[in-house]
Order: structure tokens, then C-alpha cells, then sequence
């Protein structure tokens, strides 16, 4: 369970670094992704780019 929650909370970094990117490409402005503020900082969790980011790594994988 301790390994999960790590897990979790470096992919909740990873996005939280690269959502200026993500925003940038327009990932980040989908119905289903939230942004909030907590503990003075702002969190993002992208919940509808995750899907689109995964569809088109399958389609990808499926071409390739």
C-alpha cells in the first residue's frame, strides 16, 4: 500500500511540473481536468487529458 501512494504522489508531481506545458498545448482546459489551490499551492489533476494522452499512445502502440 506504502508503494501505491508513493507512486500516486510522484505522478501527482510529475503533472503538477508539467502542466504548464500541458496548458500551453491546451491539455489542460478539458471538461474533467481540476485545477485547485491547497496549502498555497495549486493542484492539478488532469482526469479527461489522461484520457486523450492514453488513447493516443494506444492508437500509436495499435499502428505501430
Amino acid at each position: 500500500m506504502l508503494r501505491w501512494m508513493i507512486i500516486i504522489f510522484l505522478a501527482l508531481m510529475l503533472l503538477n511540473w508539467l502542466a504548464p506545458w500541458m496548458h500551453k498545448v491546451g491539455l489542460g482546459k478539458l471538461p474533467g481536468d481540476f485545477r485547485f489551490r491547497l496549502f498555497g499551492q495549486d493542484w492539478y489533476l488532469p482526469f479527461a487529458s489522461t484520457v486523450v494522452l492514453s488513447f493516443l499512445a494506444s492508437l500509436i502502440g495499435y499502428l505501430v
